[in-house]
């Protein structure tokens, strides 16, 4: 059966940040991710982490947050530095809370020069990390650009070349499936074109990306398929709920009854 993770970031926002943890726990998801955990305090969160058993499956690069700022800039040309600098404090971040994954942000840019930064900037990160934290695994994801106007990481098929130019073991595909859809408008094909890749996979409706219930994408389909397939990473509910995060919970009860039929 496939794992379930809340993104903390987008669920339970009903409550302080820190209780999100244990109502995660509560609602019965497995683990829980988090967009940018930079600004609480590292040994809180470890703290509840303990307390709740759940693990944190993935953070984002870089830090501290892209609010009013750049949405990452691993492609960004000339940021090496930058970009080196703010992945050794990711990393150390993502080692103190025991993240399965860092998902390297690539920021806006474009053209081969940005292509070529993305492609030095990843395979200096994934060398650093398989040195210094081997357990970690890094993540890159396309997203879709009116979402992300401008964001240099937009296609499947881009990222798929990318990864094989980098040729790193532990850096993999991050599959949402909500930007998969808005991509290609095939989120099925594009899974079987590209879901071997896959370390880490985010659900939405593509519909306004709210609770992934069947629809434009037949996700109890997709959960079935996954187990078929014995996919065993996470499955991260990373969308905006219609009404209060409890209240559109039915989805997750159902694919768990499911999986136990």
């Amino acid at each position: 059966m496939p794992k379930f993770a809340a993104n903390l970031s987008f669920l339970f926002k009903e409550g302080p940040f820190i209780e999100r943890f244990s109502a995660a726990m509560a609602a019965g998801f497995d683990a829980v991710e988090v967009l940018f955990p930079y600004d609480e305090p590292a040994k809180d969160i470890i703290e509840v982490l303990r307390i709740t058993g759940l693990p944190m499956a993935l953070i984002n690069t870089p830090p501290p947050n892209y609010t009013g700022g750049p949405r990452g800039f691993a492609a960004t040309i000339g940021g090496q530095e930058r970009f080196e600098h703010d992945f050794r404090r990711a990393l150390r971040f993502a080692d103190a809370l025991g993240a399965r994954h860092l998902h390297i942000m690539a920021g806006v840019a474009e053209g081969d020069e940005a292509h070529e930064t993305f492609v030095q900037n990843l395979t200096w990160a994934a060398g650093f990390a398989e040195d210094r934290s081997p357990e970690r695994r890094l993540t890159i994801e396309p997203i879709n650009t009116v979402d992300m106007p401008g964001y240099f990481l937009k296609d499947f098929d881009q990222a798929a070349q990318i990864l094989d130019e980098v040729g790193a073991p532990n850096l993999g595909l991050q599959f949402d499936t909500y930007h998969a859809h808005k991509i290609t408008g095939d989120m099925p094909a594009t899974w079987a074109k590209h879901g071997h890749r896959a370390l880490h996979i985010q659900i939405a409706d593509p519909d306004g990306r709210h609770e992934p219930v069947a629809g434009a994408i037949d996700y109890p389909a997709f959960f079935a398929q996954l187990d078929a397939e014995g996919y065993a990473g996470y499955v991260s509910a990373e969308y905006n709920p219609r009404k209060s995060t409890e209240a559109g919970l039915k989805w997750l009860k159902e694919a768990k009854a499911a999986m136990r039929a």
